[in-house]
């Protein structure tokens, strides 16, 4: 049962759905991750990487609301509990305790190239079938990717 009704035709709407599910939890992940290690980081570096981060957490706060109002439009419930998050995020896991300043550059480098990789396939596939859904998906993706810059170039090789 919907209780909005998109206009989207069923097949679209399911790719769209899939989509928009996969990027929220990417997103909600995303920001539990940045938020854990903005806690743990220790470091010379800390203050730097501190505020890095909440500005990560910022714009996966601000997304996943996007995308999830977005899923809320097409008459699709959006689902940001813990569980679907635990079981279906692409980010791996982020150790516990403290963490030195370089591995937590290095732990947010990697979780961020893995979602701008998985929001770049979700915008593609989107793309076919709903340019609305596809905008929201340019526009995250241009915001974590600078994301993911700033944190490659933090990173001592």
């Amino acid at each position: 049962m919907y209780a909005v009704k998109s206009t989207l035709p069923e097949q679209d709407l399911k790719v769209v759905g899939e989509a928009l599910q996969g990027a929220l939890v990417d997103l909600v992940d995303l920001s539990l991750v940045a938020k854990q290690i903005h806690w743990t980081v220790v470091g010379p570096r800390f203050r730097t990487i501190h505020l890095q981060l909440d500005d990560v957490v910022d714009t996966a706060r601000q997304y996943s609301d996007t995308v999830a109002e977005r899923a809320s439009a097409l008459g699709l419930p959006p689902d940001g509990r813990v569980g679907t998050v635990a079981s279906d995020s692409g980010i791996e896991h982020v150790v516990d305790g403290w963490q030195q300043d370089v591995d937590a550059v290095a732990t947010m480098t990697t979780a961020l190239g893995t979602v701008v990789a998985r929001m770049r396939e979700r915008m593609g596939a989107v793309g076919k079938v709903d340019p609305v859904t596809e905008d929201v998906f340019i526009g995250l993706t241009g915001d974590l990717e600078k994301h993911h810059w700033m944190f490659q170039a933090e990173h001592k090789q």
